[in-house]
């Protein structure tokens, strides 16, 4: 089997330099290839979105030349569900479906509450400090540093709008396999996370790590174990066999 890729779509308020550290971790067979979003790092001109599906069309068409199937999604949090629309839009655009979308650290689509949905409205700087304050992914060293915050919260602030303004369609389910990750101190339910089986007619897994909402980085060896594991149930399916002479 060639080479197979994977594009990993980044968390609220990051960049996908967040997964940079990913690709010496990985075997030869599986790229790692980061989805940066417009309004940071390398697109840090662009301007920000609020529309996840706008944004996920953009996405998709860039994307769609130097696609390389075959190609697995990976999301974490805002990065999740934007993985999911990504799938859908290059769907649409007649590109193959991935062969697994990796859906970390939040509720299925169909099951946000309103207290996703509360983040409909632009929060203050106030409010957004706040909020990683309580997410314990930053540290209040960080939070303090002035500067750094005049960078990261306009990027906060456009990402808690493309959750918060976000709602699930009605439309034909993936195919692909989906596969949960969750951390069991995160406010996701194991409800919520199984709802991401609704999403595709195809296999379901969930798996859960210790940790909370950034699990992702505090069990980084655990979540890249599994990620290759299903991965490479893929890709012994699909090497191409050798003839064997007798």
């Amino acid at each position: 089997m060639t080479q197979l890729n994977l594009l990993c779509l980044p968390y609220s308020g990051a960049s996908a330099m967040v997964y940079s550290r990913w690709r010496r971790k990985l075997p030869e067979w599986l790229h790692l290839s980061p989805v940066e979003l417009p309004g940071r790092g390398a697109r840090f001109a662009e301007p920000f979105h609020t529309d996840m599906r706008e944004l996920a069309g953009q996405l998709a068409l860039e994307i769609r030349d130097t696609l390389r199937a075959p190609y697995a999604l990976f999301g974490h949090s805002l990065g999740a569900l934007l993985a999911c629309e990504l799938a859908h839009a290059l769907r649409a655009l007649g590109c193959p479906e991935p062969v697994a979308l990796f859906a970390s650290g939040t509720a299925a689509p169909t099951l946000r509450t309103e207290y996703d949905r509360g983040f409909a409205e632009p929060k203050t700087d106030a409010q957004l400090i706040e909020q990683l304050r309580t997410l314990n992914g930053t540290s209040e060293e960080v939070l303090a540093n002035r500067e750094l915050m005049n960078l990261t919260l306009p990027i906060l602030r456009a990402d808690f709008l493309l959750c918060g303004r976000f709602r699930p369609l009605q439309r034909p389910l993936l195919n692909c396999p989906v596969h949960v990750l969750g951390g069991r101190a995160d406010r996701a339910t194991t409800e919520q996370l199984i709802g991401w089986s609704k999403e595709t007619h195809g296999g379901f897994s969930v798996d859960m790590l210790a940790g909370g909402h950034f699990f992702i980085h505090e069990h980084e060896a655990r979540v890249l174990s599994l990620i290759k594991g299903h991965l490479e149930v893929h890709r012994r399916r699909h090497q191409p066999q050798v003839a064997m002479s007798l």
